[in-house]
């Protein structure tokens, strides 16, 4: 797929969209509501997680209730998607994705926002022509990306004519240690970003580049593939 089979999957909440102020303004709504302390961003940055009730047992001690965990999940989307139409792109993201679209390049988007949100909103930005494939999350959000990866690349494979997207040229750009899983997961590579959801040493935990822009990480991918 692409020139030379290159492929990159981009991530989109905290890597394309740069909405890390509204996730900690939704996180600390939904706080506020469910009788929790607020946290800092840097604190949000050193306990999130994925799959996202880890993260909520590292801030309570305890895995929330499936009870519990229905409130939560519905609080916070209720205040994100309030504050998520505000949101920008990442600096230089739609000049990226132009110039890797012109260059002959393939990339998508793979993202666990809930798909029918993603889409309209990855279309209002104007990019949404910039990829081959878009896919959101459609079922429970509870499970991380590395299940989702393998879906999408085997999506991929089919507009490939029948031909598999090789994972070894495929590399997984995001801003959390679950994208480097997920790749890792179908034998892609990863870079992960520092703008978005993790602290950069919890990042650099997960051993692959770790990169404070995007257009570092496009180059470091072009170098991995």
């Amino acid at each position: 797929m692409g020139k030379h089979g290159k492929h990159l999957v981009w991530d989109w909440n905290g890597t394309l969209l740069d909405d890390i102020e509204a996730v900690i303004g939704a996180t600390n709504a939904a706080f506020a509501e469910l009788g929790l302390e607020p946290i800092t961003l840097a604190r949000y940055r050193e306990l999130y997680t994925v799959p996202v009730p880890k993260f909520y047992e590292r801030l309570m001690g305890r895995l929330p209730t499936d009870a519990e965990w229905v409130v939560m999940d519905d609080a916070f989307h209720r205040h994100y998607w309030q504050r998520a139409e505000a949101c920008g792109l990442t600096t230089g993201a739609a000049e990226l994705l132009a110039a890797r679209q012109a260059s002959g390049f393939t990339q998508s988007l793979l993202s666990l926002a809930p798909h029918a949100e993603l889409v309209p909103l990855v279309r209002r930005h104007g990019i949404e022509e910039r990829f081959v494939r878009v896919d959101g999350r459609i079922g429970a959000s509870t499970e991380g990306k590395s299940a989702h990866m393998v879906r999408h690349l085997e999506a991929l494979s089919a507009l490939g004519g029948g031909l598999p997207v090789l994972a070894e040229r495929v590399v997984v750009i995001g801003d959390a240690a679950d994208d480097a899983r997920a790749a890792a997961y179908v034998g892609a590579r990863a870079v992960l970003y520092t703008g978005g959801s993790h602290s950069r040493a919890s990042l650099e935990a997960a051993g692959v580049p770790v990169v404070d822009s995007l257009a570092e990480a496009v180059a470091v991918a072009e170098e991995l593939v």
